[in-house]
């Protein structure tokens, strides 16, 4: 009898061990794939806000990028390592320096701007969008500050940019954009994900 006790006992134990081994010993979540993203527009179009919003990072007072900065924004299934430029004239002519590597662009305006800067942006974006390093990449086109009363509308830009024709056969999204409404900008940027995913998952072509 007393046999059978110690069996049991040491039946009851090995199985406590076996839980316990496999609950110490569980392997890490597989770690979350990365994109690397930049982020460009002219100064004052609030790329640095927006990006310090998605990092749950303190935006009041921000001073704009003078040079570039690195941020890996985290979202579900998926880090973007958004490297921002700053916009400045001196700046901008550097930019494509650090084109090389990038698998998607964010392009960041100021919905409120002048005519002049308008019109600026637009010349941006199209020499990115034409750019060799970056014209077969998805873009993401924030019309940020929307929440101000001088705001162009998002078909307003898009006639104005003359995006149909200008972005024919390339994969982009335009969007409104504002610091008030973070869920808005997040879901902006699940889209350009969706896009990154899919690019990832054409077959090579050779």
């Amino acid at each position: 009898m007393s046999e059978h006790i110690q069996l049991s006992i040491a039946l009851c134990r090995i199985g406590f061990y076996t839980c316990l081994q496999k609950l110490c010993c569980k392997a890490p979540p597989p770690p979350r794939p990365e994109y690397d993203v930049m982020c460009i527009g002219l100064s004052g179009a609030g790329k640095t806000s927006l990006l310090s919003r998605l990092c749950n990072e303190i935006s009041d007072g921000t001073v704009p990028t003078t040079g570039f900065s690195i941020k890996a924004v985290p979202f579900e299934n998926v880090i973007l390592n958004v490297k921002e430029l700053g916009g400045a004239e001196t700046i901008k002519k550097y930019w494509s320096r650090y084109y090389q590597g990038s698998q998607g662009v964010v392009f960041v305006l100021n919905s409120a701007a002048s005519d002049e800067e308008m019109e600026a942006s637009r010349s941006e974006l199209l020499s990115a969008m034409q750019h060799p390093q970056l014209c077969t990449l998805p873009f993401l086109i924030l019309a940020n500050h929307q929440d101000s009363p001088a705001a162009r509308s998002v078909s307003e830009i898009q006639k104005y940019f003359e995006l149909q024709p200008l972005a024919r056969g390339k994969r982009w999204i335009l969007a409104g954009s504002t610091t008030n409404n973070m869920e808005a900008v997040k879901e902006s940027f699940s889209q350009l994900i969706r896009l990154l995913e899919e690019k990832e998952m054409l077959p090579s072509r050779i």
